[in-house]
């Protein structure tokens, strides 16, 4: 499987640290310490879910080898929907005439965009389908409540549109080498770690602690699955990307392997906590970045629980 082209969406407003502190009591320099925050991205009025996803494949457009109009599979996924009935995959549909095509909506939490490439990965192994498009578009500020001191704080929003093939299309195109995902709703908090109920309070998480030691341990154990899949070593990577929840999980998880923390590419100190989409668009932030050869993991976990863990070599 091969990534044809990757484009992203950020909207440009940004809220800062300090705006949490007549809303929630939050101090600016705790927040950093606790989480590396200190700006997050975030919608205007007139953007949503589904204006996001338009931008984003709008960025990736220039570099398809193809015409759009020849996917054959747009697989949408996220947590935050505008629309959960016309889902984001539907309305990319209709916006560009996509005739004949499979379209559809999945959710694992932070974990969905993995889960989705994997879902696109078995579409072309049963013959179902040979061009694809992976959507995710998350618009945390449309379910979060700025005045939780657990969570209200680490939101932002974003979107990423990936083109993927079954057979390789250009010199340009990324290698997709192994895909790995798992659920784990049996283990610590489980479904209650994270929920987002919109008319109960949207996005909250009750038990940040938990959320957090499952992250760090269960984003090692994915990627040592995934790399088990593919046979590649954590020394052969240029760079990891991890989930983009809390900075003091990326530098744990850096511990934990024995990698030095040049090897993790993040954006979570300008753009805060983007869901799903977050490690795959540091990944559409530093394509270009990308040497022949280079391999670069992502692994991410999510509410659920759930964790999962991709591989590219460039």
């Amino acid at each position: 499987m091969y990534i044809n082209a990757i484009g992203h969406y950020i909207p440009s407003k940004r809220v800062s640290n300090e705006y949490f502190k007549n809303i929630n009591g939050l101090e600016a320099d705790w927040i950093v310490q606790r989480t590396g925050i200190e700006t997050r991205s975030r919608c205007s009025e007139d953007e949503n879910v589904d204006t996001m996803a338009y931008e984003a494949v709008e960025n990736a457009l220039p570099r398809l080898p193809y015409s759009i109009k020849d996917v054959d599979l747009i697989v949408a996924a996220h947590y935050c929907a505008y629309d959960t009935v016309g889902s984001a995959a539907h309305r990319v549909q209709r916006k560009y005439g996509i005739q004949g095509a499979k379209a559809l909506y999945a959710s694992s939490a932070c974990s969905s965009f993995v889960n989705g490439l994997e879902i696109i990965e078995g579409y072309f192994a049963m013959g179902k389908a040979t061009r694809a498009l992976l959507i995710c578009s998350e618009q945390n500020s449309y379910y979060s409540t700025d005045s939780d001191p657990k969570a209200g704080h680490l939101w932002g929003d974003a979107a990423v549109a990936y083109f993927l093939s079954k057979d390789k299309e250009s010199e340009n195109d990324i290698k997709v080498l192994s895909v790995y995902t798992e659920g784990l709703g049996h283990i610590g908090k489980g479904p209650d770690g994270v929920m987002l109920r919109p008319k109960e309070g949207g996005i909250s998480m009750p038990d940040g602690r938990d959320v957090f030691m499952n992250a760090v341990k269960y984003m090692e154990y994915a990627l040592d699955k995934n790399l088990a899949k593919c046979g590649v070593k954590r020394e052969d990577h240029t760079y990891f990307i991890t989930h983009q929840a809390n900075m003091r999980i990326v530098k744990q998880l850096a511990r934990m392997m024995g990698a030095p923390m040049e090897k993790f590419l993040n954006n979570i100190q300008e753009l805060g906590n983007t869901g799903s989409a977050s490690a795959p668009l540091v990944l559409a932030q530093h394509q270009h970045d990308l040497k022949k050869g280079d391999i670069v993991s992502l692994m991410v976990f999510g509410g659920g629980y759930s964790c999962a863990a991709f591989t590219i070599q460039r």
